[in-house]
């Protein structure tokens, strides 16, 4: 809740200035919902992919203060972050609500990125498996095929400056994707698990180079536009290299 549209916009428009056309990274960004039209006006025709921070399990109804799938779509978003902590920890929302968006919007044929992840208190007590068993477990029990995007994001990671030791996140990611293959009884490589929690341009590169790590949720740092542009640069070349 950073940004207003006039400023969703002029954000918007410098990011296509610094990474259209580069497709070497699949980059999307996930404004406030009012902000979305203006940022679309903004990217269309670039190579920069939108979407929203949430989105109901209905279609429509007497759900105040929701945003419909119906109207993302009409809006030409490509992803939905979906069990965000803020929206989990802050908002109340359970992990069966969770699973309802997330049905809806993966039956929708949008992207959903669903975020999962333990508290610092949990991590303490050695319980951070234990939590995202049961986040996956209820958030995917209803799909026939696994989410796009799981996004890990350590709670007490976020907006604090700390970061998960990168042994830590390559373990944490390893023990999604063995649980997604378990739930799925398949491969999940095509599934992307990503990275969130203070994600800056000084540490973009060694969580890139982990073969783990297929990405990350960027969060502060994507309210600058030089910021994001050189976190998705340096991801590439470390990448790459």
């Amino acid at each position: 809740m950073h940004t207003t549209p006039a400023s969703s916009r002029e954000l918007a428009r410098k990011l296509r200035e610094g990474l259209d056309g580069f497709k070497a990274v699949d980059v999307g960004v996930c404004p406030p919902a009012t902000s979305i039209p203006a940022v679309a006006d903004a990217l269309g025709g670039s190579s920069i992919a939108w979407g929203a921070q949430n989105a109901h399990w209905e279609e429509e109804g007497a759900f105040t203060g929701e945003v419909s799938v119906k109207a993302l779509k009409e809006l030409d978003c490509t992803y939905a972050i979906l069990g965000h902590s803020e929206r989990r920890h802050i908002f109340g929302e359970t992990d069966e609500m969770v699973a309802k968006r997330l049905a809806f919007v993966q039956k929708s044929g949008m992207i959903p990125i669903l975020c999962v992840g333990e508290t610092e208190a949990e991590r303490q007590a050695g319980e951070t498996e234990k939590v995202l068993e049961r986040q996956l477990d209820t958030a995917v029990d209803e799909l026939d095929s696994p989410p796009a995007v799981v996004a890990y994001e350590p709670v007490w990671a976020i907006g604090t400056g700390k970061r998960a030791q990168v042994s830590d996140v390559e373990a944490v990611h390893r023990f999604i994707r063995t649980r997604l293959n378990e739930k799925f009884n398949t491969s999940t490589d095509d599934v992307r698990i990503v990275y969130g929690g203070s994600v800056k341009p000084a540490n973009v590169a060694e969580l890139a180079g982990c073969e783990e790590i297929d990405g990350a949720l960027v969060g502060g740092a994507s309210l600058d536009a030089d910021s994001f542009c050189t976190i998705v640069t340096r991801a590439f070349e470390r990448r790459s290299n």
